[in-house]
């Protein structure tokens, strides 16, 4: 299937249809609300580990759908090699740094690490496809950026940064590059003609071997927490979180191109914070905001309406 965004208007020139929005409302959503079932998957079994049973099983449930669909999964060779790049980049090694940073770094700086990926893939893929850099995108990432560390600028000031938590920030940068890195191996398979469907189950497969050769090289106890709590987490996460999100991610990075379709990294905060605000008690300051101010404002300039084709929203 040859690409849509090579036989029509570039993506970056484009501004969001209904589907667009669909998609892009429903990755918000989805990986907005996965921090609450990621919490409940620490502890007892190490990080990798439940990756290992996440996306074991997301691969399964990813698979069942494809075959059912009756879509094409063959392969060639040299796309197997593309397939088990994004597999170590986008579906096991960002998760994994994240996992590990995570253990020293305050949530809030993990939201604005992530957000990053924003600025990360416009530089990209200028550097890697040789893609104009839209300066809309441009500013949007940067006041996205800003907003999300706005909103979590007390959680942040208030932390003391010695050298545990800086080797935590610098695995967290190096999961969104490696994320981002995973985009780019997407854009250049979807350039290939090769479907995002077939990227995402095969992406699913090569991450969960990846992980598992880690989880045993590691010496990890290949163990399952039998708590309501845990097994409803993991479920939430290889079903919603994993199978339907990154299926959905690829195909919105398929429709309106890496830059804009990881703008939706710098949203997730705001997903997390509003749920907080009715469950935790989360109080506003004046500088979160702020920060919500200047996200909004990121999201119009990145996505908002192109006059060329504003009669199609």
């Amino acid at each position: 299937m040859t690409a849509e965004i090579s036989r029509s208007t570039p993506a970056a020139a484009q501004g969001l249809g209904r589907v667009d929005l669909g998609l892009y409302a429903t990755i918000v959503w989805v990986w907005g609300t996965s921090w609450i079932a990621l919490h409940h998957q620490l502890g007892v079994v190490a990080p990798e580990v439940s990756l290992v049973w996440r996306f074991a099983l997301s691969f399964v449930l990813m698979l069942a759908w494809v075959l059912w669909r009756g879509d094409r999964i063959s392969a060639s060779l040299a796309d197997h090699a593309r397939f088990a790049a994004l597999g170590l980049l986008m579906f096991s090694t960002n998760l994994l740094l994240f996992y590990y940073g995570g253990l020293t770094v305050p949530s809030g700086l993990l939201a604005v690490v992530f957000s990053l990926a924003s600025v990360f893939n416009l530089l990209l893929g200028a550097m890697i496809f040789r893609q104009p850099i839209d300066p809309r995108v441009a500013l949007g990432g940067v006041l996205g950026v800003a907003g999300v560390a706005g909103m979590f600028w007390p959680e942040i000031a208030g932390k003391q940064f010695d050298r545990a938590a800086l080797m935590g920030l610098g695995l967290c940068m190096a999961g969104t590059l490696s994320f981002c890195l995973g985009n780019m191996v997407a854009t250049a398979s979807q350039r290939r003609g090769l479907t995002m469907t077939s990227a995402t189950l095969w992406g699913m497969a090569y991450g969960t071997l990846f992980r598992t050769l880690f989880s045993v090289a590691r010496g990890s106890a290949f163990i399952i927490e039998t708590t309501p709590a845990y097994l409803g987490g993991l479920l939430y996460l290889a079903v919603a979180s994993s199978v339907i999100a990154y299926a959905t991610y690829m195909r919105l990075l398929q429709r309106i191109g890496a830059a804009r379709a990881s703008y939706s990294t710098v949203l997730f905060p705001v997903v997390a914070l509003a749920i907080s605000t009715v469950a935790e008690d989360y109080r506003w300051t004046a500088s979160s905001l702020l920060g919500l101010v200047l996200v909004i404002a990121g999201n119009l300039v990145v996505h908002g309406p192109r006059r060329e084709l504003g009669r199609n929203l």
